[in-house]
Protein backbone atom coordinates (compact mmCIF):
# COMPACT_ATOMS: atom_id res chain seq x y z
CA UNK A 1 0.00 0.00 0.00
CA UNK A 2 1.21 3.51 -0.87
CA UNK A 3 1.61 5.42 2.42
CA UNK A 4 3.20 8.49 0.86
CA UNK A 5 1.71 11.89 1.76
CA UNK A 6 1.56 14.36 -1.11
CA UNK A 7 2.15 17.99 -0.12
CA UNK A 8 0.82 20.40 -2.68
CA UNK A 9 2.69 23.70 -2.59
CA UNK A 10 6.27 24.69 -1.79
CA UNK A 11 5.50 27.88 0.11
CA UNK A 12 6.11 28.42 3.82
CA UNK A 13 3.26 26.16 5.01
CA UNK A 14 4.12 23.37 2.58
CA UNK A 15 7.86 23.40 3.23
CA UNK A 16 7.43 23.62 7.01
CA UNK A 17 5.04 20.65 6.85
CA UNK A 18 7.63 18.74 4.83
CA UNK A 19 10.26 19.41 7.49
CA UNK A 20 7.83 18.38 10.25
CA UNK A 21 6.96 15.11 8.48
CA UNK A 22 10.62 14.41 7.79
CA UNK A 23 11.42 14.81 11.49
CA UNK A 24 8.85 12.08 12.23
CA UNK A 25 10.00 9.80 9.36
CA UNK A 26 6.69 10.12 7.52
CA UNK A 27 7.08 9.59 3.76
CA UNK A 28 6.16 12.56 1.56
CA UNK A 29 6.66 14.33 -1.75
CA UNK A 30 6.24 18.08 -2.27
CA UNK A 31 4.77 19.29 -5.57
CA UNK A 32 5.39 22.94 -6.42
CA UNK A 33 3.90 24.80 -9.40
CA UNK A 34 6.89 27.02 -10.28
CA UNK A 35 9.77 25.53 -12.28
CA UNK A 36 12.32 26.57 -9.66
CA UNK A 37 11.95 27.65 -6.03
CA UNK A 38 13.93 30.90 -5.86
CA UNK A 39 14.79 33.26 -3.00
CA UNK A 40 12.34 35.96 -4.04
CA UNK A 41 9.65 38.00 -2.32
CA UNK A 42 9.72 40.61 0.40
CA UNK A 43 10.02 40.46 4.16
CA UNK A 44 8.06 38.60 6.78
CA UNK A 45 7.66 38.81 10.56
CA UNK A 46 7.65 35.55 12.48
CA UNK A 47 5.92 35.98 15.82
CA UNK A 48 6.65 33.98 18.95
CA UNK A 49 4.14 31.23 18.13
CA UNK A 50 5.88 30.51 14.81
CA UNK A 51 9.36 30.66 16.34
CA UNK A 52 8.28 28.10 18.98
CA UNK A 53 7.41 25.68 16.18
CA UNK A 54 10.67 26.37 14.36
CA UNK A 55 12.50 25.64 17.62
CA UNK A 56 10.77 22.26 17.79
CA UNK A 57 11.82 21.62 14.18
CA UNK A 58 15.42 22.59 15.02
CA UNK A 59 15.65 25.43 12.52
CA UNK A 60 15.08 28.47 14.78
CA UNK A 61 18.79 29.21 15.18
CA UNK A 62 19.25 29.33 11.41
CA UNK A 63 16.26 31.65 11.07
CA UNK A 64 17.60 33.95 13.79
CA UNK A 65 21.01 34.00 12.09
CA UNK A 66 19.46 35.01 8.75
CA UNK A 67 16.91 37.45 10.18
CA UNK A 68 16.66 40.16 12.83
CA UNK A 69 15.27 39.97 16.37
CA UNK A 70 12.41 42.42 17.04
CA UNK A 71 11.95 43.61 20.62
CA UNK A 72 9.19 46.20 20.29
CA UNK A 73 6.16 46.95 18.13
CA UNK A 74 5.10 50.56 17.71
CA UNK A 75 2.06 52.17 16.09
CA UNK A 76 2.32 55.92 15.60
CA UNK A 77 0.53 58.72 13.79
CA UNK A 78 2.00 60.45 10.76
CA UNK A 79 3.73 63.04 13.00
CA UNK A 80 5.48 60.28 14.96
CA UNK A 81 3.32 60.43 18.11
CA UNK A 82 2.72 57.04 19.69
CA UNK A 83 -0.70 55.44 19.28
CA UNK A 84 0.34 52.13 20.80
CA UNK A 85 3.61 50.54 21.88
CA UNK A 86 4.37 47.02 23.01
CA UNK A 87 7.61 45.74 24.51
CA UNK A 88 7.79 42.14 23.29
CA UNK A 89 10.74 41.41 25.59
CA UNK A 90 8.15 40.87 28.34
CA UNK A 91 6.89 37.88 26.37
CA UNK A 92 10.44 36.64 25.92
CA UNK A 93 11.11 36.78 29.65
CA UNK A 94 7.75 35.32 30.68
CA UNK A 95 6.99 32.79 27.95
CA UNK A 96 10.26 32.33 26.07
CA UNK A 97 8.66 33.84 22.95
CA UNK A 98 10.47 36.19 20.60
CA UNK A 99 9.89 37.76 17.18
CA UNK A 100 12.18 37.52 14.16
CA UNK A 101 11.82 39.49 10.91
CA UNK A 102 13.42 37.86 7.88
CA UNK A 103 13.47 37.94 4.09
CA UNK A 104 10.95 35.41 2.76
CA UNK A 105 13.59 34.03 0.43
CA UNK A 106 15.97 33.42 3.33
CA UNK A 107 13.26 31.54 5.23
CA UNK A 108 12.57 29.42 2.15
CA UNK A 109 16.27 28.59 1.87
CA UNK A 110 16.46 27.50 5.52
CA UNK A 111 13.44 25.21 5.13
CA UNK A 112 14.62 23.80 1.79
CA UNK A 113 17.95 22.96 3.36
CA UNK A 114 16.19 20.62 5.82
CA UNK A 115 14.35 18.61 3.15
CA UNK A 116 16.16 15.61 1.61
CA UNK A 117 17.03 15.81 -2.11
CA UNK A 118 14.49 14.28 -4.44
CA UNK A 119 11.52 14.99 -2.16
CA UNK A 120 10.45 18.10 -4.10
CA UNK A 121 9.13 18.11 -7.66
CA UNK A 122 8.84 21.51 -9.34
CA UNK A 123 6.81 22.58 -12.37
CA UNK A 124 3.82 20.62 -11.03
CA UNK A 125 0.69 22.76 -10.89
CA UNK A 126 -2.29 20.73 -9.70
CA UNK A 127 -5.52 21.41 -11.59
CA UNK A 128 -7.80 18.69 -10.20
CA UNK A 129 -7.97 15.52 -8.12
CA UNK A 130 -9.77 12.19 -8.07
CA UNK A 131 -10.16 9.70 -5.25
CA UNK A 132 -9.71 5.95 -5.10
CA UNK A 133 -10.58 3.73 -2.16
CA UNK A 134 -7.27 4.20 -0.36
CA UNK A 135 -5.53 6.96 -2.30
CA UNK A 136 -5.83 10.32 -4.02
CA UNK A 137 -4.68 11.11 -7.56
CA UNK A 138 -3.58 14.63 -8.48
CA UNK A 139 -3.77 15.81 -12.09
CA UNK A 140 -1.11 18.33 -13.08
CA UNK A 141 -1.29 20.87 -15.88
CA UNK A 142 1.64 19.22 -17.69
CA UNK A 143 -0.43 16.08 -18.21
CA UNK A 144 1.26 14.03 -15.48
CA UNK A 145 -0.29 12.61 -12.32
CA UNK A 146 0.76 11.99 -8.74
CA UNK A 147 -0.77 9.42 -6.43
CA UNK A 148 -0.49 9.04 -2.66
CA UNK A 149 -2.30 7.91 0.44
CA UNK A 150 -3.43 11.49 1.07
CA UNK A 151 -2.94 15.09 -0.04
CA UNK A 152 -2.06 18.07 2.13
CA UNK A 153 -3.15 21.10 0.11
CA UNK A 154 -0.85 24.08 0.75
CA UNK A 155 -0.96 25.82 -2.61
CA UNK A 156 -2.28 29.17 -1.45
CA UNK A 157 -5.37 31.32 -1.53
CA UNK A 158 -6.06 30.59 -5.21
CA UNK A 159 -5.91 26.81 -4.73
CA UNK A 160 -7.58 24.92 -7.59
CA UNK A 161 -8.11 21.93 -5.30
CA UNK A 162 -9.99 24.01 -2.72
CA UNK A 163 -12.13 25.41 -5.53
CA UNK A 164 -13.00 21.86 -6.56
CA UNK A 165 -13.89 21.00 -2.96
CA UNK A 166 -15.60 24.31 -2.11
CA UNK A 167 -16.66 26.07 -5.35
CA UNK A 168 -17.95 29.14 -3.48
CA UNK A 169 -14.73 29.80 -1.55
CA UNK A 170 -13.24 32.79 -3.34
CA UNK A 171 -10.73 35.42 -2.21
CA UNK A 172 -12.28 38.47 -0.50
CA UNK A 173 -10.92 41.96 -1.21
CA UNK A 174 -10.10 43.83 2.00
CA UNK A 175 -10.65 47.30 0.49
CA UNK A 176 -7.03 48.43 0.30
CA UNK A 177 -4.06 47.87 -1.92
CA UNK A 178 -0.43 47.42 -0.91
CA UNK A 179 3.13 48.09 -2.01
CA UNK A 180 6.02 46.16 -0.46
CA UNK A 181 9.72 46.82 -0.73
CA UNK A 182 13.19 46.04 0.58
CA UNK A 183 15.85 48.71 0.96
CA UNK A 184 19.28 49.09 2.53
CA UNK A 185 19.07 50.18 6.16
CA UNK A 186 20.80 53.57 6.12
CA UNK A 187 18.73 54.98 9.01
CA UNK A 188 20.00 52.82 11.86
CA UNK A 189 16.61 51.19 12.34
CA UNK A 190 17.12 48.66 15.14
CA UNK A 191 14.92 46.00 16.73
CA UNK A 192 11.62 47.85 16.16
CA UNK A 193 8.62 47.08 14.01
CA UNK A 194 7.04 50.47 13.32
CA UNK A 195 3.66 51.13 11.73
CA UNK A 196 2.46 54.65 10.93
CA UNK A 197 -1.23 55.38 10.49
CA UNK A 198 -2.23 58.48 8.54
CA UNK A 199 -5.06 60.01 6.54
CA UNK A 200 -3.50 59.08 3.17
CA UNK A 201 -2.74 55.48 4.11
CA UNK A 202 -0.45 53.60 6.46
CA UNK A 203 3.07 52.32 6.20
CA UNK A 204 5.16 49.95 8.28
CA UNK A 205 8.83 49.02 8.33
CA UNK A 206 11.04 46.51 10.11
CA UNK A 207 14.72 45.46 9.89
CA UNK A 208 15.10 41.95 8.43
CA UNK A 209 18.82 41.23 8.74
CA UNK A 210 21.62 41.63 6.20
CA UNK A 211 21.37 45.40 6.87
CA UNK A 212 18.03 45.56 5.06
CA UNK A 213 14.64 47.03 5.89
CA UNK A 214 11.34 45.56 4.73
CA UNK A 215 8.45 47.99 4.34
CA UNK A 216 4.84 47.93 3.25
CA UNK A 217 2.43 50.73 2.38
CA UNK A 218 -1.36 50.39 2.23
CA UNK A 219 -3.93 52.72 0.68
CA UNK A 220 -7.70 52.44 0.28
CA UNK A 221 -8.59 51.84 -3.37
CA UNK A 222 -11.04 50.01 -5.66
CA UNK A 223 -10.20 46.38 -6.42
CA UNK A 224 -7.55 45.92 -9.15
CA UNK A 225 -7.42 49.67 -9.72
CA UNK A 226 -5.31 50.50 -12.77
CA UNK A 227 -4.11 53.80 -11.27
CA UNK A 228 -2.74 51.99 -8.23
CA UNK A 229 -1.20 49.31 -10.40
CA UNK A 230 0.70 51.92 -12.43
CA UNK A 231 1.57 54.23 -9.52
CA UNK A 232 5.22 55.29 -9.68
CA UNK A 233 7.64 55.25 -6.78
CA UNK A 234 7.70 59.05 -6.86
CA UNK A 235 3.89 59.23 -6.69
CA UNK A 236 3.89 56.75 -3.82
CA UNK A 237 6.47 58.85 -1.96
CA UNK A 238 4.35 61.97 -2.54
CA UNK A 239 1.33 60.18 -1.04
CA UNK A 240 3.32 59.68 2.17
CA UNK A 241 5.40 62.89 2.07
CA UNK A 242 3.80 64.31 5.25
CA UNK A 243 4.70 61.20 7.25
CA UNK A 244 7.48 61.41 9.82
CA UNK A 245 11.09 60.53 8.95
CA UNK A 246 12.23 58.10 7.60
CA UNK A 247 9.00 57.10 5.79
CA UNK A 248 9.40 59.23 2.63
CA UNK A 249 13.12 58.46 2.49
CA UNK A 250 12.51 54.69 2.75
CA UNK A 251 10.26 54.81 -0.31
CA UNK A 252 12.55 57.17 -2.22
CA UNK A 253 15.66 55.04 -1.71
CA UNK A 254 14.07 51.69 -2.56
CA UNK A 255 15.13 50.44 -6.01
CA UNK A 256 12.06 50.29 -8.26
CA UNK A 257 12.73 46.61 -9.01
CA UNK A 258 12.46 45.88 -5.27
CA UNK A 259 8.87 47.18 -5.03
CA UNK A 260 5.99 44.71 -5.33
CA UNK A 261 2.33 45.74 -5.68
CA UNK A 262 -0.81 43.74 -4.99
CA UNK A 263 -4.28 44.11 -3.54
CA UNK A 264 -4.86 42.79 -0.03
CA UNK A 265 -7.20 39.80 0.00
CA UNK A 266 -8.13 37.09 2.45
CA UNK A 267 -10.35 34.03 2.49
CA UNK A 268 -13.70 34.36 4.19
CA UNK A 269 -13.63 31.63 6.89
CA UNK A 270 -14.66 28.25 5.51
CA UNK A 271 -16.56 25.62 7.48
CA UNK A 272 -14.11 22.74 7.11
CA UNK A 273 -10.51 21.87 6.26
CA UNK A 274 -10.70 18.05 6.06
CA UNK A 275 -12.26 16.20 3.13
CA UNK A 276 -11.67 12.47 3.53
CA UNK A 277 -8.03 11.97 2.39
CA UNK A 278 -7.54 15.63 1.46
CA UNK A 279 -6.86 18.42 3.92
CA UNK A 280 -6.35 22.16 3.47
CA UNK A 281 -3.63 24.06 5.34
CA UNK A 282 -1.94 27.47 5.19
CA UNK A 283 -3.41 30.08 2.86
CA UNK A 284 -5.39 27.41 1.01
CA UNK A 285 -7.37 26.96 4.25
CA UNK A 286 -7.27 30.30 6.04
CA UNK A 287 -5.59 33.09 4.09
CA UNK A 288 -5.63 36.19 6.27
CA UNK A 289 -4.89 39.87 5.86
CA UNK A 290 -1.43 40.79 7.22
CA UNK A 291 -2.64 43.08 10.03
CA UNK A 292 -1.78 40.68 12.86
CA UNK A 293 1.38 39.37 11.18
CA UNK A 294 -0.03 35.84 11.51
CA UNK A 295 -0.47 34.58 7.93
CA UNK A 296 2.74 32.58 7.69
CA UNK A 297 2.69 31.92 11.44
CA UNK A 298 -0.63 30.09 11.16
CA UNK A 299 0.77 27.98 8.31
CA UNK A 300 3.82 27.12 10.42
CA UNK A 301 1.55 26.14 13.30
CA UNK A 302 -0.45 23.96 10.89
CA UNK A 303 2.71 22.05 10.01
CA UNK A 304 3.50 20.81 13.49
CA UNK A 305 -0.15 20.00 14.30
CA UNK A 306 -0.37 18.03 11.05
CA UNK A 307 2.77 16.03 11.78
CA UNK A 308 1.53 15.27 15.31
CA UNK A 309 -1.90 13.98 14.24
CA UNK A 310 -0.40 11.82 11.50
CA UNK A 311 2.03 10.32 14.00
CA UNK A 312 -0.66 9.69 16.60
CA UNK A 313 -3.45 8.43 14.31
CA UNK A 314 -2.80 5.66 11.75
CA UNK A 315 -6.16 6.28 10.05
CA UNK A 316 -5.45 9.24 7.75
CA UNK A 317 -9.10 10.28 7.48
CA UNK A 318 -9.38 10.46 11.26
CA UNK A 319 -6.02 12.24 11.49
CA UNK A 320 -7.23 14.95 9.11
CA UNK A 321 -10.46 15.29 11.08
CA UNK A 322 -8.40 15.74 14.25
CA UNK A 323 -6.36 18.43 12.49
CA UNK A 324 -9.54 20.25 11.48
CA UNK A 325 -10.89 20.10 15.00
CA UNK A 326 -7.64 21.47 16.39
CA UNK A 327 -7.26 24.32 13.90
CA UNK A 328 -10.65 25.57 12.70
CA UNK A 329 -11.59 27.82 15.63
CA UNK A 330 -8.14 29.40 15.93
CA UNK A 331 -7.88 30.04 12.20
CA UNK A 332 -11.31 31.70 12.16
CA UNK A 333 -10.32 33.90 15.11
CA UNK A 334 -7.14 35.13 13.40
CA UNK A 335 -8.79 35.75 10.02
CA UNK A 336 -11.75 37.63 11.50
CA UNK A 337 -9.68 39.66 13.98
CA UNK A 338 -7.13 40.64 11.34
CA UNK A 339 -9.89 41.63 8.90
CA UNK A 340 -11.52 43.86 11.54
CA UNK A 341 -8.20 45.43 12.58
CA UNK A 342 -7.44 46.25 8.96
CA UNK A 343 -10.70 48.16 8.64
CA UNK A 344 -9.85 50.17 11.76
CA UNK A 345 -6.25 50.82 10.68
CA UNK A 346 -7.33 51.95 7.21
CA UNK A 347 -9.67 54.70 8.47
CA UNK A 348 -8.61 57.78 6.52
CA UNK A 349 -11.27 60.35 7.45
CA UNK A 350 -9.36 62.94 9.57
CA UNK A 351 -11.94 63.19 12.36
CA UNK A 352 -12.49 59.44 12.61
CA UNK A 353 -8.74 58.83 12.52
CA UNK A 354 -8.21 61.22 15.46
CA UNK A 355 -10.96 59.50 17.43
CA UNK A 356 -9.49 56.08 16.69
CA UNK A 357 -6.01 57.16 17.77
CA UNK A 358 -7.38 58.62 21.00
CA UNK A 359 -9.20 55.39 21.84
CA UNK A 360 -6.11 53.27 21.17
CA UNK A 361 -3.99 55.53 23.39
CA UNK A 362 -6.41 54.97 26.25
CA UNK A 363 -6.16 51.18 26.10
CA UNK A 364 -4.20 49.88 29.11
CA UNK A 365 -1.03 47.87 28.52
CA UNK A 366 -2.61 44.90 30.27
CA UNK A 367 -5.39 44.78 27.67
CA UNK A 368 -2.90 44.96 24.77
CA UNK A 369 -0.85 42.17 26.31
CA UNK A 370 -3.94 40.04 26.90
CA UNK A 371 -4.98 40.43 23.25
CA UNK A 372 -1.47 39.55 22.08
CA UNK A 373 -1.53 36.42 24.24
CA UNK A 374 -4.66 35.33 22.42
CA UNK A 375 -3.08 36.01 19.02
CA UNK A 376 0.06 34.06 20.00
CA UNK A 377 -2.08 31.23 21.41
CA UNK A 378 -0.59 31.54 24.89
CA UNK A 379 -2.97 29.73 27.23
CA UNK A 380 -1.08 29.92 30.52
Amino acid sequence: MNNKILILGGGIAGLTTAVALHRKNIDFTVYEAVPEIKAIGSGISLAGNAMKVLEQLQVAEQVKARGHMITSMIIQDEKGNYISALDTQKFTQKYGMYNVAIHRGALHEVLLGEIPPGRIQTGKKAISFSEKENSVVLQFDDGTKGEGAAVIVADGIHSAIRKQLLPNSTPRYAGYTCWRGIVENTWGIEDQAVETWGTTGRIGYVPIGNNQVYWFACKNAPYQDERMKRLSREALKKNFERFTHPVPQIIEQTPVENIIWNDIVDLKPISRFAFNRIVLIGDAAHATTPNLGQGACLGIEDATVMADVLEQQSDIVKAFQAFEQARLKRAHFIVNTSHQLGRVAQVQHPVLAKMRNAVFRLLPDAMNERQLKQVLNITS
